[in-house]
């Protein structure tokens, strides 16, 4: 089997290389995206130009000194008419008392033409506005082009890369099926960078045999000599009909996890939301999210971007594009800034890795036998700029470690200075292994330093990982 996932091989797959093709053609449409009209931050000399015209062809067409104005002191009355503009930008339709007393003496229709240039500068400018904000639309378009390219030539090099054929081994399991009343129509076999077998099989029961997919799963560990089990959400039972059935290498740890919460001044809606999420490979993920403000209108923005990391991070994207395509979202289109912050903890249940990442969150407590330490994050929340970077740090986890992560509620109770030092006492000082428990614990502690007042939206979201104990 030839491994086509590296760049310096060639790449015969079509797949590949189509899915490369159209990489290129999303990136080629991206780039036009930015070539594309840029952002402007003040008038061009042909726009002020146009709006002088304008402005005097309506003031200044019946007036008895038109001539004098437009034909003799065209360079003086050009001169006022900009420096018109440049006092409405600063002071509006109130001009300072110099700005007034000068257009009065210059123009003996001071008041007309001053209202003729305010609609016609206010007009001009709602139109900058209005094409900037069209131009962000495409920077954000550009972005999430550059990132649908760069998904499709990993994930088809992925897949393409982890398909193996291995004929001993299909016609062993079809076999050992084959005595335990299970016939097979087919089987595809994958590996992935790390070495672990994700087996596909599409079976169907013998003569209305009732058998348990676990079943086939443990026929398939005897086939391959590893551990095999059905994947997250896979049928019970093998059906009288053919259907394909995914089994996988089972993972070396589970996480368990829990949440204690409370509104601001004990309002039953909080602004923070929440997320306990089973990923493709192996992983389960923790999240937190923030929204700006509380109640109802941050539960809003939190559930928001909670819901969709949940669809984008089920359905198998990475986390730093999940994020960027979200952050674009909620960027344009806006009038208002919205953000939320987002806090996630993502263990790998094979080897007991956790990748913390942070945009605008609060410090994280990690509990471990050595003591309790902190991840901390200086990245802005999602939904304020349009090129958000979040921050990324992985630790090594070892059986019975805790991942406590709080929203800013709960710091903010604490008195000024201490809040780090208080929960570092709170969570390793107490004896508690069950997360529920521990969430619990700590959202009453802090209610009882901060005499019993939510003075913002609380939530305490505990995760704790093990080491699986199967038995032989």
């Amino acid at each position: 089997m030839e491994v086509k996932y590296r760049e310096e091989q060639v790449i015969t797959s079509p797949y590949v290389t189509q899915a490369d093709k159209m990489a290129v053609s999303l990136r080629h449409l991206a780039d036009r995206f930015l070539k594309m009209e840029p952002k402007k931050q003040c008038f061009t000399p042909e726009e002020m130009t146009e709006m002088y015209d304008r402005i005097t062809e309506k003031v200044c067409r019946g007036c008895s000194r038109k001539s004098e104005c437009l034909e003799r002191k065209k360079a003086e009355h050009w001169q006022l008419f900009y420096d018109l503009l440049c006092t409405i930008e600063g002071y509006g339709a109130e001009l300072n008392k110099e700005m007034k007393q000068h257009l009065q003496r210059e123009c003996i229709q001071a008041p007309r033409f001053l209202r003729e240039s305010l609609e016609t500068f206010q007009e001009a400018k709602r139109i900058l506005v209005w094409n900037n904000k069209m131009v962000q639309s495409r920077e954000g378009c550009a972005a999430q082009l550059d990132s649908f390219a760069d998904m499709l030539c990993h994930v088809t090099r992925d897949l393409d890369a982890s398909i193996f054929t291995d004929p001993p081994l299909a016609k062993k399991v079809a076999q050992h099926f084959k005595k335990a009343g299970i016939r097979m129509l087919s089987s595809v076999f994958f590996v992935d960078e790390h070495g672990r077998y994700e087996i596909h099989v599409t079976v169907k029961s013998e003569k209305g045999n009732c058998i348990p997919t676990r079943k086939a799963a443990e026929l398939l560990s005897v086939c391959t000599k590893r551990r095999m089990c059905p994947a997250q959400n896979e049928r019970q039972v093998l059906g009288q009909e053919y259907e394909t059935i995914v089994c996988v290498e089972g993972p070396g740890y589970y996480v368990l996890q829990g949440v204690a919460k409370m509104g601001k001044n004990g309002q039953k809606i909080s602004g923070d939301s929440f997320l306990m999420k089973t990923l493709p490979g192996g992983k389960e993920a923790a999240i937190l999210s923030d929204g700006m403000g509380s109640g109802e209108r941050a539960l809003q923005e939190s559930g928001m971007l909670v819901e969709m990391l949940e669809e984008l991070l089920g359905a198998g994207f990475p986390v730093e594009t999940a994020l960027s395509m979200i952050n674009t979202a909620l960027v344009m289109g806006r009038e208002e800034v919205r953000f939320s912050t987002v806090d996630m903890s993502i263990f790998d249940l094979y080897n007991g890795k956790c990748e913390f990442v942070k945009a605008g969150a609060a410090v994280t407590f990690l509990r471990t036998k050595d003591g309790v330490e902190h991840i901390r994050s200086e990245s802005l929340p999602l939904g304020v700029i349009q090129r958000q970077q979040s921050e990324k740090e992985t630790g090594q986890l070892e059986s019975g470690d805790v991942v406590v992560m709080v929203s800013d509620g709960i710091l903010d109770a604490l008195p000024a200075g201490e809040q780090e030092h208080l929960l570092d006492l709170m969570i390793g000082g107490s004896p508690l292994e069950n997360p529920e428990e521990l969430a619990n614990y700590i959202l009453d502690k802090v209610l009882e330093l901060a005499a019993g007042k939510a003075g913002d939206d609380m939530t305490v979201l505990v995760a704790g990982i093990w080491k699986m104990c199967y038995s032989r």
